[in-house]
């Protein structure tokens, strides 16, 4: 039996079964006698499996379903990312309109929508940046944290991982190749109104809120060009 056709008879055994992240897959032996193959044909598969984060191997334990999550796709769009932009296409830009295609088609949704509680946290965070801004630290754990809490209300967890997986390949990358920093006012202007417009309940100016902030990376993203890799590690958006 074919590699690939073991691995998706594995995938169907975890749907089949209903088996959630964390539970224990059968044993090696068990494995064996389901698929009909070899000791050494399973392990290659859950190995495969385990490098996409479909299962996950504890060595003297088992096997057991993995978190399921996208760090294999992060790793890919990072990968990906830098090697067309060493190639000399205009791949960031490309990551970033990704991601400002989602924001700017979910933030019209948030408008009035953002639970108090959410507004709440949004504010400290905002403050947060301020704060750190003043002394010069990096806005980079923060700023990510208002984006999470922002959309979190759509209570949408698919879509909470995506933002997240776009989040982390486009700072992994933008780090790796460095560029000119923004200035962390402009960066914290530009969340303060991202909040006032989407808690004033005005979608189109939530919209623009978030097209003004994009454009802002936009126009630094043509200061990056590609001569090496080297870190800003204060360098985010």
């Amino acid at each position: 039996m074919a590699a690939r056709d073991l691995q998706e008879r594995i995938k169907k055994l975890i749907i089949d079964r209903r088996l959630a992240s964390g539970a224990p897959l059968p044993t090696e032996p068990e494995l064996m006698e389901y698929l009909g193959a070899s000791r050494n044909s399973v392990r290659e598969a859950l190995k495969a499996l385990q490098a996409m984060g479909i299962v996950e191997i504890r060595h003297g334990f088992g096997t057991y379903v993995g978190p399921m999550s996208l760090a294999p796709m992060i790793e890919g769009l990072a990968f990906r990312t830098v090697a067309g932009h060493y190639r000399g296409e205009d791949s960031l830009l490309q990551l970033l309109e990704l991601r400002e295609a989602v924001e700017t088609g979910l933030v019209s949704r948030l408008a009035g929508r953002i639970p108090r509680a959410d507004l709440v946290e949004l504010d400290g965070l905002v403050d947060r940046m301020e704060e750190q801004a003043a002394r010069g630290a990096g806005l980079a754990e923060t700023d990510r944290a208002f984006h999470a809490t922002l959309y979190r209300g759509l209570d949408n967890v698919l879509l909470s991982e995506v933002l997240e997986a776009f989040w982390d390949a486009f700072h992994r990358v933008r780090t790796d190749l460095g560029g000119e920093p923004q200035d962390p006012k402009v960066t914290c202007r530009q969340h303060r109104e991202i909040l006032d417009a989407v808690r004033s309940g005005d979608s189109m100016r939530a919209e623009d809120a978030i097209r003004e902030h994009f454009g802002n990376i936009r126009a630094r993203l043509s200061t990056t060009t590609p001569q090496g890799p080297h870190t800003h590690h204060n360098e985010r958006v």
